[in-house]
């Protein structure tokens, strides 16, 4: 199945909301070992700065030795110390403009849009680099404030050529619609980190299906 010529859907992994940094890098390499991934969030929360920076520091360099971009949640100016690519912000973070002032021009920001093509829009006109929307299934991993349903996906792509990133619950089992509605990116936490047969398999897993669905 294909849609005649979209761009591969790519994976977004989200670090779990907490971590113990060394065994984790253990995790995250065989996680890139299973195939292609995008790029890699370091969303820990309710964590010391001190801790979030070592976190930082302990994957970035792992991200840069397999070409994955690494982004911190909701906090440029860590990013911009540790030397990531970028940053995400919520709609109750960092304002996308305060942000990009702190990063520069070249970094990767993106936005939080929940279920809101508003909001989307104002961020896309702003410069993000990419508009995130969900949550599109139930989510432990954090209190999703909306839920998206897969035609936001399919009305962003017709209109915008800003990428877009699906995030909330998504799992190798459930992604098929998402990718089918048009999401360039899929952001998964639990899906990789939680599946019973290890990280580098649900990696594998998705990109299977990407290669399948798009391209």
């Amino acid at each position: 199945m294909s849609d005649g010529g979209r761009e591969r859907t790519r994976l977004y992994l989200i670090t779990p909301p907490q971590i113990d940094p060394s065994p984790f890098s253990e995790t995250l390499t065989e996680a890139l070992e299973g195939g292609d991934v995008a790029c890699l969030q370091l969303r820990l929360k309710n964590v010391p700065e001190a801790e979030v920076r070592l976190a930082a520091e302990t994957l970035l360099p792992i991200c840069q030795a397999y070409d994955v971009a690494f982004l911190i949640n909701d906090d440029p100016v860590l990013a911009k110390a540790v030397g990531a690519d970028g940053c995400h912000v919520g709609q109750d973070d960092t304002p996308y403009d305060e942000a990009r002032r702190i990063l520069g021009p070249d970094a990767i920001i993106g936005v939080t849009c929940h279920d809101s093509r508003h909001l989307a829009m104002v961020a896309g006109e702003a410069g993000a680099d990419y508009v995130a929307f969900g949550a599109f299934f139930p989510t432990a991993t954090k209190a999703p404030k909306a839920r998206a349903t897969p035609d936001i996906l399919t009305w962003w792509q017709e209109l915008m050529e800003i990428p877009c990133v699906a995030i909330g619950g998504i799992t190798a089992d459930n992604c098929r619609p998402l990718v089918e509605a048009g999401a360039d990116f899929l952001a998964v936490a639990a899906g990789v980190w939680g599946h019973d047969k290890g990280a580098g398999e649900a990696v594998r897993l998705f990109n299977a299906i990407f290669d399948e669905m798009t391209g």
